[in-house]
């Protein structure tokens, strides 16, 4: 009887949602990862922007740890460095975790934008720009982190890299000095670059905060560039499984890296203490700026050389103007997929030329490399505008059957419309559609 009394009871208190959803502070959260409504069908290429989060964490936490020990002067900072792999207990891991965490950076973060051009993310425009502020941000904290060993390769590539800066006209050679603090590379440079270093990725994570804020208040791309609002599922388990096994295989690869490898992606002569009276034989940047100083590299003149070279990351911003396509995804253009494809390959094959020594056939190969990379930008619109016009023809012919009289009714067609003959395109279409 006490039951059949409750369940007639009008006090009792009424039934609510789970403590996610009513929790205000907590419910921010839900909202932008656990219930999150996501398309149902994202493949593995959307974990990319996951592990760029771990990516981001693993950096801080590491960085922040080998704050403690490291020395910004210009006196100690190699030995401070070789203190941390020796003394500190497990430091060798530490440092070999942020020296190649900013690797794995990268490599997640040319997957995320390849997947972006291909699936064509960039025409959510400001998640877009913010995602480039991003990138920009990181090219930045990479190189100011690669200075801090003071190692001959990060002293010299330092000096080469800030020397950029004299091409600004008019005001290029004050920055220069301002930026150096003195007349060359010297501890000022090495202070000044590490309080940015230290201080650069607080704003990244806001950044951060701003592109995944845009992001969730219109909601993913998927593969088929199609609206998704009727085809969402949450976010969790959906896809934190998905993201789950992403972080396994990143982990795989990046301990591989730490333990086994560290020296795989990096340089021998970052060993040797910065000299500054012997310039090594070839001064090069870590292998993620390799596709830019190739490019920096194939022209000759000094000014032009950094205005091609910045223009080759800049481009990014110009990507969503010169979409000129009917539909988003390039999965509906074959004849884009190649020009993507070619310009993914133009990208690492520059990334291997930057390696090289410069002498011939390394220089002809870079400028040849080059023309192709930004041939494939431009052409990138224009094939997106010659497959939309390609498959442009009248509704009727949808329903009839693929056979040849549909092949020499679309041949016709399009041969009438190429020259400009409209009126006598569509009497053919007319004339056909009554066959």
């Amino acid at each position: 009887m006490v039951g059949n009394n409750t369940a007639y009871n009008t006090n009792a208190p009424k039934s609510v949602g789970p403590w996610r959803s009513t929790n205000k502070l907590v419910k921010i959260m839900n909202d932008s990862f656990y219930d999150l409504p996501c398309p149902v069908n994202l493949n593995a290429w959307w974990s990319f922007g996951s592990m760029l989060g771990l990516c981001l964490v693993i950096q801080l936490l590491s960085g922040l740890l080998l704050s403690a020990h490291y020395t910004a002067h210009e006196d100690m900072a190699f030995d401070s460095v070789v203190h941390i792999m020796r003394n500190v207990e497990k430091g060798w891991m530490l440092r070999n975790i942020h020296a190649n965490g900013s690797s794995m950076f990268f490599i997640c973060i040319y997957a995320h934008i390849a997947r972006g051009l291909y699936y064509g993310s960039y025409l959510d425009k400001t998640v877009w720009y913010f995602g480039v502020h991003l990138f920009l941000l990181t090219m930045a904290e990479a190189f100011l982190g690669y200075t801090l060993p003071w190692g001959q390769m990060s002293y010299w590539g330092a000096t080469v890299i800030t020397n950029m800066l004299s091409v600004i006209p008019v005001v290029g050679e004050s920055m220069l000095r301002y930026v150096w603090g003195g007349w060359t590379v010297c501890n000022a440079t090495l202070k000044r670059f590490y309080t940015l270093h230290f201080l650069l990725p607080f704003v990244m994570v806001a950044v951060v905060f701003l592109h995944l804020f845009f992001l969730h208040e219109k909601g993913s791309n998927n593969p088929l560039g199609i609206e998704s609002d009727t085809m969402c599922v949450p976010f969790h388990p959906f896809y934190t499984i998905k993201d789950l096994f992403g972080y396994v295989c990143f982990s795989f690869f990046f301990m591989y890296l730490v333990c086994v490898d560290p020296e795989l992606l990096g340089n021998h002569l970052n060993y040797w203490p910065a000299n500054p009276m012997k310039t090594p034989i070839h001064v090069q940047p870590e292998w993620y700026f390799m596709f830019a100083y190739a490019i920096l590299r194939s022209i000759p003149h000094k000014a032009g050389g950094v205005y091609v070279m910045f223009l080759s990351i800049v481009v990014l911003y110009l990507i969503p103007t010169l979409h000129t396509g009917k539909y988003r995804s390039l999965c509906f253009y074959p004849l884009n997929q190649v020009v993507f494809w070619v310009l993914v390959g133009s990208f690492i094959s520059l990334t291997w030329i930057g390696a090289r020594p410069v002498r011939e056939p390394y220089i002809i190969l870079g400028q040849y490399l080059s023309v192709i990379y930004f041939s494939s930008l431009l052409l990138n619109p224009l094939s997106l505008c010659v497959w939309d016009k390609l498959l442009e023809y009248p509704k009727f012919c949808v329903s009839r059957p693929v056979d040849l009289k549909w092949f020499k009714f679309l041949a016709y067609f399009k041969l009438l419309k190429l020259v400009n003959r409209e009126n006598s395109a569509r009497e053919w279409a007319n004339k056909c559609s009554k066959m």
